[in-house]
Order: C-alpha cells, then sequence, then structure tokens
C-alpha cells in the first residue's frame, strides 16, 4: 500500500520515525499539524487554569473547567466518530482545526464570565473530538502498512513532546502578553495546524456508492454495534478501557504519596509527575524503533502490564526516588498500549467503520478516566495514595490477564493475515469496503 500522496517515500523496508517523516508528505502534514494544535492546547490550559482561579477564587470552577473539556465531548463520541466516516478526512480536520482557532480568537478577545466560557470551551473541545477519531483514521492512507507502528509512535512522541512543553511555554510567554495574548498565540496555532492539513490530499469516506446514505444518528448506532459485533475489536476496546479505569487516579494519587507519604514538597510532585511523561517519549522512541520485532498482541499486553505493574509497584516505593524510577518505566508501558491499540484497529477494522470505532473508543476512555477520578478520590479519602496505587495496578493486572487469555483465542479464529496480529482482520459489516480497497491516485 502506498502512501496517498503517491509515493512511499521510505524505501523497501520498514522506516524509522525520520524517514517517515522526511518520505510522506501527508504524514508530515498531520504530525506538523497535530504537534501544533496539541502544543497550543497544553499553553491554553494554562491559561485558561489560572484565568479562572483569579477571578473566581474557587477550586470547584476549576474542576468545571477541566470537566467541560475533558468529558463532557465524550458523551458525543459517537457523533464524531460518525462524522470522520462520513465525510473527507483532509476536509473534517481543516474544519475542525480552524473551528477550534476561531473560538479560541472568541475567548480570548472577550474573556467572558465563568458560565459563557464553559460554553465555549466545550465548543472548542467538541471540535478536538470529531478530530481525533480523524487523524487516527487518515494515517493507514498516509503511510504503507508495515510502516503503521512507526507513524503512531511518531505522532505520540510529537504530541506528547508538545503537550510538555506547551505549560513551560506558558510560564515563558505569561509574564510579557498576558493571559489574553497566550490565548491568541494557541488561536493561531488552530490556524497553522490548518494551514499543514492543506497540503493533504482529499481522503473521501469509504462507502459503496451502491448503499443509500444513513442518517448521521444512524451511522452512530451502526459504529456502537460494530465495536460489540467485532469480538477481537471489543476485548481491545474493553481491556483499554478497563486499564485506564483503574490507572487513571494516579495523576492525584502521585500529588498525596510525595506530601503525604513522603513528606516532600512541592517539587516531588513535579518529579513525579513528570516521570511518566519523560518515559512515554523514551517509550514512544523505543516502539517506533523496535515495534516490529513483537507481535501487537505481545505489545499490548506488555502495555497494559507495564502501566499497571508501575502504579502497583509505586504504591510499595519507600521514597522519591524510587517511585520515580517506578513511573518512568511505566511511562514505557503507556506509550506500547497507546501504539499497540492504535495499530491493531487500524487493521482490523474497515475504513468505513475506522473513524467510529476511534470516536467511541476514545469517548470510553474518556468516560473511564472520569470514573477513575471520582471513584479513585473516595478510595484515597478512605485508605491512602500508597494503598490506593496498589488496587489500581492490582486491577489493571487483572484486566491485563483477562485480555491475555481472551485476544488470542479470538484472533486465532480467523486465517493469519501476516501482520504480526496473530490472525486476519474482522470481516467487513454489508456494503463496508475494505481499506485496502481504496487506492491512491
Amino acid at each position: 500500500m502506498t502512501a496517498s500522496d503517491g509515493s512511499t517515500g521510505t524505501g523497501p523496508g520498514k522506516a524509522s520515525g525520520l524517514r517517515l517523516l522526511r518520505g510522506s508528505a501527508g504524514f508530515r502534514s498531520l504530525w506538523s499539524a497535530r504537534v501544533v494544535s496539541v502544543g497550543g492546547d497544553a499553553l491554553s490550559l494554562v491559561a485558561l487554569m489560572l484565568h479562572v482561579a483569579d477571578t473566581t477564587g474557587q477550586a470547584i470552577a476549576v474542576s468545571l473547567l477541566l470537566l467541560v473539556g475533558d468529558f463532557v465531548p465524550s458523551l458525543l463520541s459517537p457523533i464524531a466518530g460518525a462524522i470522520s466516516d462520513r465525510f473527507d478526512l483532509k476536509r473534517v480536520m481543516i474544519v475542525c482545526e480552524l473551528a477550534q482557532g476561531v473560538v479560541l480568537l472568541l475567548i480570548a478577545v472577550s474573556l467572558p464570565p465563568l458560565p459563557l466560557l464553559l460554553v465555549l470551551v466545550g465548543l472548542r473541545a467538541i471540535g478536538g473530538q470529531v478530530f481525533l477519531p480523524a487523524s487516527r483514521a487518515a494515517i493507514p492512507e498516509l503511510v504503507r502498512d508495515k510502516d503503521l507502528e512507526t507513524a503512531n509512535a511518531t505522532l505520540g512522541f510529537g504530541t506528547n513532546a508538545a503537550e510538555a512543553l506547551g505549560p513551560l511555554a506558558a510560564a515563558a510567554l505569561l509574564p510579557f502578553v498576558g493571559i489574553r495574548g497566550v490565548l491568541l498565540v494557541d488561536a493561531v496555532s488552530f490556524l497553522l495546524a490548518g494551514a499543514a492539513l492543506l497540503r493533504l490530499r482529499s481522503l473521501p469516506p469509504a462507502r459503496s456508492p451502491e448503499v443509500p446514505q444513513a442518517s448521521l444518528l444512524e451511522d452512530a448506532k451502526s459504529g456502537l454495534g460494530y465495536i460489540w459485533s467485532a469480538k477481537a475489536v471489543r476485548v481491545v476496546a474493553l481491556g483499554f478501557c478497563a486499564v485506564v479505569a483503574f490507572n487513571g487516579v494516579d495523576d492525584v494519587a502521585l500529588v498525596l504519596l510525595a506530601t503525604e507519604s513522603f513528606a516532600a514538597g512541592e517539587s516531588a510532585v513535579g518529579l513525579l509527575l513528570g516521570a511518566v511523561g519523560i518515559g512515554l517519549l523514551f517509550g514512544y522512541a523505543l516502539t517506533a524503533r523496535h515495534s516490529a520485532r513483537m507481535s501487537l498482541v505481545t505489545l499490548l499486553v506488555a502495555g497494559f502490564a507495564v502501566n499497571s505493574a508501575g502504579n502497583l509497584l509505586t504504591g510499595l516505593a519507600w521514597a522519591v526516588a524510587a517511585a520515580f524510577v517506578t513511573q518512568f518505566v511505566r511511562g514505557f508501558g503507556i506509550a506500547a498500549m497507546d501504539v499497540a491499540t492504535n495499530t491493531m484497529l487500524q487493521r482490523l477494522v474497515p475504513a468505513g467503520m475506522l473513524g467510529r470505532v476511534f470516536g467511541n473508543l476514545y469517548g470510553a476512555v474518556g468516560v473511564a478516566a472520569a470514573l477513575s477520578y471520582t471513584a479513585g478520590g473516595f478510595l484515597l479519602d478512605a485508605t491512602s495514595a500508597p494503598t490506593t496505587l496498589l488496587i489500581a495496578g492490582g486491577g489493571g493486572l487483572l484486566a491485563t490477564l483477562l485480555v491475555a487469555w481472551t485476544l488470542p483465542g479470538v484472533l486465532r479464529k480467523h486465517p493469519a493475515d501476516g501482520h504480526g496480529l496473530g490472525s486476519s482482520p474482522q470481516p467487513p459489516p454489508p456494503h463496508e469496503p475494505p481499506r485496502s480497497s481504496r487506492k491512491p491516485d
């Protein structure tokens, strides 16, 4: 399979991340757009949190801001994914970036009161929710099949690096341009991301012309039904969500672990929270380089296991240094499970359903994270940070064992596909052409 810009650009073998960026103009455009917009998001989040905290003086207001930005769009994920499967992916992504830029511009200019601010933040987040499945669904059309692991790892490395640098950039800019100036920078970042996507070729939906167009709600419903009917996809999605539901509480637990259990200062909190981010970057780089040496099932299960074991061992840690090491290693697991999940779905799911599957997955992950924060908060109040991390890690390992026991058997029911999955992709639903039928010009 060639890239949609008309060339592989990477030679006959498996490409490295740098070769992929140099050789595929389409993937380079998508990568650049994601890195720029994610960096801008991280930049503006700091500014918005400071603005809400200063103008309201209430912690609940900041919590509402985060809830609207992260959880509320997840409820619309079936619709978001269906949009990706109905329209040209290039147009969907450009419209989403421009719409988010316009909303950020309105926020920057007006700095509205909290109720209106929450509405605008929610609208911007919905644009991002639509963009995400479209971007993941576009990757198989931009790179060769053998380069999917590398492409997903390279994209993960770039976006996580941008997310880590965003707050630092905000800290540098705020003294000079203020809250409004930082928000304007984010608005410009969305416009730049939209401009980068203009270099993409048209990526039309993979639909059979003989089949009448269903309504958007019917498409959303069929996307939910497909995940439940495709056993391998269901196992992967449920396993991912279960691991997140158990381990999502770690951000809160690490704060209490540093300040209460270890009686360390605020710098220790930053150190522990930063350890995962550093591990993530190393993990994506390592996965991009060596993922071809193992099957995706092995990579997925290993990612689940390392992610969960990292929290369990952090609960047993006796000092900040030990907890830093376990969280650093845990970052490798998060990178592995992210790359394995995205790549596996890109190979298992037919093109006409891929946007809906990714939309529903990311929406479910958002719900799982919200449940983890809520249940984990009660658990932290009732017990302690080490106990909470032990339970979180133990639950995640149990979910990992269930996936490791179930997934290979599900995949063995199909003939080998040669992609390192251990089986062939699930058959496409009626009237949906497989991804391989979508040929570039």
